[in-house]
């Protein structure tokens, strides 16, 4: 298992839509997530900016988001929610939600 956290920035005055699309994820959306191997799956907001946690336990990561990539409802789901964010300025090349490194972890 392999645990991530991503940061992205919400646009100005779309924190409220934002939250209000999450608060009903629609089925076939949270459906490919857990087919991709995701697992326990969050994302916090303070400040306009987003936090978000998840675990991958499947063995080919870029395989399994390319899947999700490829999907009619997580594209349609994209295509809703991606305009509400902005990427922070310093993501690596490639990234909406920039990649953060793990510096503790305690079970």
């Amino acid at each position: 298992m392999k645990r991530f956290g991503q940061t992205i920035r919400l646009k100005p005055d779309k924190a409220e839509e934002y939250i209000r699309h999450h608060a009903a994820v629609w089925p076939p959306v949270l459906k490919m997530i857990k087919e991709c191997n995701i697992s326990n799956y969050s994302i916090y907001f303070k400040d306009n900016i987003l936090f978000s946690y998840f675990e991958y336990t499947g063995n080919n990561f870029e395989k399994d988001m390319e899947k999700m990539a490829a999907d009619k409802a997580t594209q349609e789901w994209w295509d809703v929610v991606k305009p509400l964010m902005e990427p922070l300025e310093s993501k690596a090349p490639g990234e909406f939600w920039a990649d953060m490194k793990e510096i503790f972890h305690l079970d």
